[in-house]
This record gives structure tokens, C-alpha cells and sequence, in this order.
């Protein structure tokens, strides 16, 4: 790994596995070592890293210890587990029964404390929304003139670093290191798209936001959860004390509200009707490109933002990003700028509702989503400016929740014209099974035409081919992707494959 590329600080603090062991009460074995960064996986490693090997789905992270050591670490942090693998004897080694309750403090101690400037967390979690409500808060500290970071799962920034990402919620290491990098840059605030996957695994762990925001809770990750309510109370855990500050909640769904209700620090309520919440917003005008809304508060202040996209959804997302800014001390009238008679909210989100079309001929937009709620809220959108047939193309994870792919298929067909059920990212599932859950939804409604093209290539080109100028076709589930899983990650651009479907047709 070129390490001087990474977002890690510039400036190295090295501490010893003994100082560690005494702070932590963790067992040591081995000589004693000196280390100066953290890795996770063995192909990040740096030299000087301590090397953690967690026990994985199908693998424990010990067994790649020696690829790690090559690479540069000088210790190794595991399980008693892990500790049985490796093939070296005498290492440096750190043991602790779950190394994930200790890393977010091991990694606070290696990479905390190097500036005294702290830049503002602003964490975002929610089941659809949580990356564009990301892009949007980095967007809008930017344009109030702000030096910013960006956590998401379509990538990670500092300033004008951009570093590739794999999590929607990087590792431990990984957050503490991009944190002590932003504050080397002076940035002032910095935008984290939370799981509950990266709560439950303690990602978190010694990083507090100074304000968190939740969007929505919908049907999804029951894989991992098992029912709403666990779903539910797994993302609470970003609104303790110990990980939060204040927090604003968008209220608009029943879920929002007992999301308020768990939260232990104060909420800022804000929703969308006639009920006077803390701050309600409108949508003023919907344009084809752009949409124009209001933010008001209980207390009478207002303000007007213009909104580069479309839909109520991605109002409610850019509304939750300006109050949470507004509540961390940004003074509404700063927004003023972004407004409808200026330039806007400066935003551009990847792969969600992305326009990959020109101005002649349909439309094609590609997403992101992989539930019903983000299948509704984007189809109603799209329905509103689209003078002919809607055309959708989807596909869902493998290896995920089956529960909710007839739902997601019924959703598709009660919504769009024509929907076309492709494969996406079945990973080590049967692809043919994951399709059987969608169109089994999907037949239960008469009025749609249904269509089956396994390859995901051939399905954007049918639906290109039986599109013509006032249609639109959504392409749903890649989004920004660049590859595609299907048990290995192969190259794949669901925004150049449907470009160039446009070209051809």
C-alpha cells in the first residue's frame, strides 16, 4: 500500500505495545514493539501498523498475519483464536477476547491527540438517505465556505483527497486515522454515513458527533436484525451520550418519531405537513432538475434553498443536512446563497437518481436502492416528470434478506410501466433465486408488463430499446458501483454500461 496516498495523518505517533496493554488491560505477548498506525486488512497495511486480525464470515483475519508482517507491521492484535494461527512464534502480539471492544480506543491512543484542533462530526444514519444526506451536509459546509471531509459508501475525502470505499461505514482505524488526517487540514467539518452494522461492531468507539441525524427506517437487513424493532434499536446506539451530542430526526414516519422518543440526548424534531414540529419544510416549486423548498422553525426564522434533484425524498435528505448544520451554530442567513436566487445547494451525489441521459431522447437515471421504501420514494419521483412510460430495471443482493424481495418486486410493478428483473450483486447465492423473489412479487400485480433478462448488460439495452423521447427508465441497485459481486468483485459501471446502451440504441 502506498501509505503517503491513504487518509491517514501525516504526522506518526508511536506508542509501545506495553503502554497499550497497561491502557487497555489486554494481554501481551512476544517482545515488545513500537507502533504508529492501525490496518484491519493486510493489503492496508503501512509500515510501522499494528495488524488486527478479526475473525471474519468465512476466514479469521490471523491467518493473513504473515502478509501483514511482510507489509510492514511490527505487531499483531487478535483473539485467542487468531493467536493459535499464526505461524510465527515470538511476535509482538496483543490478545483480548473481542478485539473489537478495545480497537476504537487502541486506535483513539494511536491516532488522537495529534492537533488541537478538533473538526465537527456530523453523523447520518437511517435505512435510505444516509449517503445523500452525507453529500448534502459536506455540500452545504462547503458552501458557506467551510473545509470539509466526506465519509460514504461511494467514497471517503479530506479536502480534496478522494480514497476509494468499501464500508459504508469504514473500520475503526480507518475513521480514527481520516479524523486525525482532517484535523492536520484544518477542516471544519466532516460528514459520516452510519450503519447500524458499524454500530453493532463498535466502529464508533471513541468518536462522539457533535450533532447525528436519522432520515427513515424501512424493511431491509433482517439478515442481520431479524425485525424492525431490533433494526430500530440498533441504530439508537448512535444517539447515547457517548456517541452523540444533539441530534436532529426526521419524524415524518412512525419510525422517526420512536426514534425520538429512544434518543437519550436532545432531538430537534423535523418533518413535513401541517403538525408545527421544531423546524417543518415545503417544497415551494418542483422543477424538472432542481426543486425549490423551505425550511421554517417553531421560532419563525426561514429560509429557501434550491435543491439541484428531484423528489420529495431527496427534499426531506437536504432539509435534515441544513438543520443538523444549523444546530451545530451555522446561522441560517449564512445558507442564503443557496438559495433560489442563487446558485444552490452545490451538490453532486453518485449513482442516486443520477441523470446519465442527455437532453434528447429518455431518460435514464441510475440508483442506488435496494428496498421497497427506496423503490417507492424514487418511482413516485420519476412518475411526476415523466410525460410517458416508466420503465425500471432492478436487481437485488445475494446473500441478504430474502424477506423483502417479493415486497420490493410488488412495489416495482404497482409503480413503473415496465419493469425488467436483472441480476445485480448475487455474491455466493444462486442469481436465479434472487430474480424468483423479485418476480414473484412483481406478477401479483396485473396492470405491469414483466420482463426476466438475467444479464444485467443485455436488461439496460431491452429497456433503452423500448424507450423513446418522454420515457424514463430507472436502473436501480449499482448505482455508483464500479464493479459488480458475484462471489469475486468484477469491473462493472452501471453508468458507463447505460451510456453506452444509449449511444447504441
Amino acid at each position: 500500500m502506498v501509505c503517503e496516498d491513504s487518509l491517514r495523518p501525516k504526522r506518526k505517533t508511536e506508542i509501545s505495545l506495553s503502554e497499550i496493554a497497561q491502557s487497555e488491560r489486554v494481554s501481551h505477548f512476544g517482545p515488545d514493539a513500537t507502533v504508529s498506525g492501525v490496518a484491519v486488512a493486510s493489503s492496508d497495511v503501512c509500515s510501522g501498523d499494528l495488524f488486527v486480525g478479526l475473525q471474519g464470515a468465512k476466514r479469521h483475519g490471523a491467518e493473513f498475519a504473515s502478509d501483514a508482517l511482510a507489509s510492514g507491521a511490527t505487531a499483531i492484535l487478535t483473539d485467542s483464536s487468531g493467536l493459535k494461527r499464526l505461524s510465527e512464534r515470538n511476535l509482538p502480539v496483543l490478545i483480548v477476547e473481542n478485539p473489537r471492544e478495545v480497537l476504537g480506543r487502541i486506535s483513539s491512543l494511536i491516532y488522537g491527540g495529534q492537533s488541537g484542533h478538533r473538526p465537527k462530526i456530523f453523523g447520518v444514519t437511517g435505512t435510505n438517505g444516509k449517503t445523500s444526506t452525507a453529500f448534502l451536509l459536506e455540500a452545504i459546509m462547503r458552501g458557506v465556505g467551510k473545509r470539509t471531509a466526506l465519509s460514504t459508501t461511494a467514497h471517503r475525502q479530506v479536502g480534496e483527497i478522494i480514497f476509494p470505499s468499501s464500508l459504508t461505514t469504514p473500520e475503526s482505524p480507518d475513521l480514527h486515522a481520516m479524523a486525525a488526517r482532517a484535523a492536520e487540514e484544518n477542516v471544519w467539518g466532516i460528514a459520516i454515513e452510519i450503519s447500524a452494522q458499524a454500530l453493532e461492531q463498535n466502529r464508533l468507539d471513541e468518536l462522539s458527533c457533535d450533532v447525528a441525524g436519522f432520515t427513515n427506517l424501512s424493511h431491509d437487513h433482517f439478515e442481520d436484525f431479524g425485525s424492525m424493532d431490533r433494526y430500530l434499536r440498533a441504530k439508537a446506539a448512535l444517539f447515547r451520550y457517548e456517541k452523540a451530542k444533539s441530534a436532529v430526526v426526521c419524524v415524518d414516519s412512525l419510525w422517526g418519531q420512536k426514534l425520538a422518543e429512544l434518543s437519550e440526548v436532545p432531538v430537534v424534531k423535523l418533518g413535513r405537513g401541517d403538525e408545527l414540529f421544531d423546524w417543518n419544510y415545503r417544497i415551494i416549486e418542483a422543477r424538472p432538475r432542481e426543486t425549490i423548498f423551505e425550511l421554517k422553525a417553531r421560532d419563525s426564522r426561514s429560509v429557501m434553498l434550491k435543491l439541484p434533484a428531484i423528489g420529495a425524498h431527496m427534499v426531506a435528505n437536504a432539509a435534515l443536512a441544513a438543520v443538523m448544520l444549523i444546530e451545530s451554530g451555522v446561522k441560517e442567513t449564512q445558507l442564503v446563497s443557496m438559495g433560489p436566487d442563487g446558485e444552490g445547494i452545490p451538490v453532486f451525489i453518485p449513482g442516486r437518481m443520477e441523470e446519465v441521459s442527455g437532453k434528447s431522447g429518455p431518460a435514464l437515471y441510475v440508483d442506488a436502492g435496494r428496498s421497497a421504501d427506496a423503490y417507492q420514494q424514487t418511482l413516485s419521483s420519476l412518475r411526476e416528470h415523466t410525460s410517458g412510460v416508466l420503465i425500471m430495471v432492478c436487481g437485488t443482493s445475494g446473500n441478504r434478506d430474502k424477506s423483502k424481495r417479493p415486497i420490493m418486486g410488488r412495489v416495482a410493478a404497482d409503480l413503473a410501466d415496465i419493469v425488467i428483473v436483472t441480476d445485480d450483486d448475487p455474491r455466493l447465492e444462486d442469481p436465479s433465486e434472487i430474480r424468483r423473489g423479485l418476480l414473484s412479487g412483481a406478477r401479483e400485480v396485473e396492470k405491469s408488463q414483466i420482463y426476466e433478462v438475467p444479464d444485467p448488460s443485455e436488461a439496460i439495452r431491452f429497456a433503452v430499446s423500448l424507450a423513446k423521447e418522454g420515457d424514463t427508465v430507472l436502473w436501480t441497485g449499482p448505482g455508483s458501483q464500479d464493479y459488480r459481486d458475484i462471489g469475486e468483485k468484477i469491473p462493472f459501471s452501471a453508468r458507463v454500461v447505460a451510456r453506452r446502451a444509449l449511444l447504441d440504441a
